[in-house]
């Protein structure tokens, strides 16, 4: 029997690839990869969904996903990158987009927004007035 709805099992195509945006709707990201978890009694759950460059190279795998991962290494200046990781009890809502009921603000902020803060935007004039 075939139908049209999707799988309710399929975790990859209920959850990644999708944009997570936060309590006011902004945009915090994609969902590049999930952190899977096990109860006491063996069964799996979603425990994180996880942002990032690290985070997809490491899905992706192969040449490219090792590149990836290199990009997001290089982009990070201080020890091994680790992605953005949202805990799976701060998702509100899951449809088109995943809406978070938390703000941006409270979530870390993925490394390679503050590499290119510091090494792109930081380097542009007068954009340390930007904000006033």
């Amino acid at each position: 029997m075939t139908t049209d709805a999707p799988d309710p099992l399929r975790i990859d195509f209920h959850l990644l690839d999708r944009q997570i945006v936060d309590l006011d709707g902004y945009l915090v990201g994609k969902a590049d990869d999930i952190e899977l978890g096990v109860t006491d009694d063996g069964r799996p759950f979603v425990a994180a969904l996880l942002v990032g460059h690290h985070a997809l190279g490491t899905r992706i795998g192969g040449a490219l996903g090792r590149w990836m991962t290199a990009v997001a290494r290089r982009m990070h200046t201080t020890g091994d990158p680790k992605p953005l990781r949202i805990p799976y009890e701060r998702i509100a809502e899951i449809g088109s987009a995943i809406r978070l009921d938390v703000r941006h603000e409270l979530l870390d902020t993925p490394a390679l927004e503050l590499w290119l803060s510091d090494h792109v935007i930081g380097r542009i004039p007068g954009a340390t007035d930007a904000g006033q």
